[in-house]
């Protein structure tokens, strides 16, 4: 018996294939107008190594907010139109139009509508992560110039902890969530970008 139930419990998670997990964390954002999230972001690539952190601040449809505190008064913001882009200690702040919007941020972006992330990444397979979690990976689609892998990390009840973006580059930007809280107050005026005194707004590209 107690072999059958060990047999049993090493079957239970790997029944939650692709198909199933993605549904599962479509199901947990789809449900959500608007969440704050604590991350972690580290990014690897080009001689280049940085781990940045701060609160991400999600509305529906298509706006969010990157607050850091690690550097701190970094910001990104993202107002449905617009993606702006400042760091302390400059006198310009870019603006990106969305549609034009590149930068290894964007396939966060699917969870600012209406998920269906079998839809949204094509080569979609699941694996067994540890802590109990799983791996969902895949590649965005419309972005295949660009991300080789975008990998989610997600407990059972689709609750995103860990997401990597590997770019055809060799690029990585993976970023550790915590502390997600759905449904939180989300103002417009989180979204609007007002320029520090003696900072310039320019047309420019999303930073590296």
């Amino acid at each position: 018996m107690a072999a059958l139930a060990t047999a049993a419990a090493a079957q239970g998670p790997a029944a939650l294939n692709a198909r199933n997990l993605a549904s599962r964390i479509d199901r947990h954002y789809n449900s959500l107008h608007s969440l704050s999230v604590h991350f972690v972001q580290h990014y690897d690539g080009m001689g280049a190594h940085r781990k940045e952190a701060g609160v991400l601040l999600l509305r529906k449809p298509g706006k969010m907010r990157w607050t850091y505190t690690d550097p701190d008064g970094q910001l990104f913001i993202l107002d449905g139109r617009y993606a702006y882009f400042f760091t302390p200690g400059q006198s310009e702040a870019q603006r990106v139009p969305e549609k034009q919007l590149n930068d290894l941020r964007s396939p966060l972006q699917f969870l600012l509508g209406h998920t269906q992330l079998e839809k949204e990444l094509t080569n979609l397979r699941a694996t067994l992560a540890g802590n109990g979690g799983y791996d969902l990976s895949g590649v965005p689609k419309g972005m295949e110039q660009r991300v080789s892998e975008l990998k989610i990390e997600a407990q059972a009840d689709g609750t995103i902890r860990k997401m990597s973006i590997v770019g055809t580059d060799g690029v990585t930007n993976s970023f550790e969530f915590s502390g997600e809280l759905g449904n939180v107050p989300a103002p417009d005026s989180a979204f609007v970008f007002t320029a520090p005194p003696g900072v310039h707004i320019v047309d420019g590209e999303p930073p590296v």
